[in-house]
């Protein structure tokens, strides 16, 4: 039985070493940084079609973490000895493969992408010890157990537009939580851990994700987002 799984594996892992992007997913929002420790990169968003990638969107200019870039948890990690990985509080964005469940913002809006309009009491949480870590939740329908938050109605606008990025989906303690793509500041700064752009870019990027194609943000520094991307990703298209 052991050399049947052993056999099993060493078949399936390095098909999913090679391909970490699911099969379904034809729409990539790929974001990418000159190296582990920038603040300042690149959106584009590509769409496959006829069996080829074609990009539709950017290349827009981002701000992530202050400090760079760290591996997250999402669909896919892969970290290498002395590669930094994410975790709560670190000031870092995570890099790797993430589903994009839902966009959010404080106004409704008619778009065909799941949208989460966000009010004065919604609150993403990102205290390691409440039940609700890593969740955005409305405090008025919920029994406080936790002490720091995120406020989704965020007091400069910032969360006027966004996208939730699935970043340790299953939130265990401590390795990062409430990661967004959304508007950035006006003068520029990078984030804590989020992925921002202009007002402008983020609200394009919101009116052409398609959720019949699954979209995914990919997101690394560009000397490993090759690591990430479908083998037939034309990466000269990142340059």
């Amino acid at each position: 039985m052991k050399l049947r799984i052993l056999a099993i594996l060493a078949i399936v892992l390095p098909l999913a070493a090679r391909s970490p992007i699911p099969t379904a997913s034809t729409q990539l929002v790929v974001v990418t940084t000159p190296s582990w420790s920038a603040a300042h990169g690149t959106l584009r968003l590509f769409r496959k079609d006829r069996g080829r990638w074609h990009r539709v969107l950017g290349p827009v200019p981002v701000v992530v973490g202050k400090r760079g870039m760290g591996w997250g948890i999402g669909l896919f990690v892969s970290p290498r000895p002395g590669e930094p990985r994410k975790k709560e509080g670190d000031r870092k964005a995570p890099a790797g493969v993430f589903a994009l469940p839902f966009a959010f913002g404080e106004r409704a809006m008619s778009i065909g992408y799941p949208y989460r309009r966000m009010v004065d009491t919604s609150r993403c949480v990102d205290d390691p010890r409440s039940r609700y870590y890593n969740r955005i939740i409305d405090a008025r329908r919920t029994v406080r157990d936790y002490r720091s938050f995120e406020r989704m109605k965020f007091p400069s606008g910032l969360y006027r537009y966004g996208v939730f990025v699935a970043h340790n989906p299953r939130s265990i303690p401590g390795k990062g939580s409430c990661i967004f793509l959304h508007i950035r500041r006006s003068d520029g700064r990078p984030t804590v851990g989020c992925t921002a752009m202009d007002v402008d870019a983020i609200r394009t990027l919101l009116r052409r994700l398609d959720p019949t194609r699954h979209p995914v943000l990919v997101q690394a520094p560009l000397p490993v987002i090759g690591r990430l991307l479908p083998k037939d990703f034309p990466l000269t298209k990142l340059r």
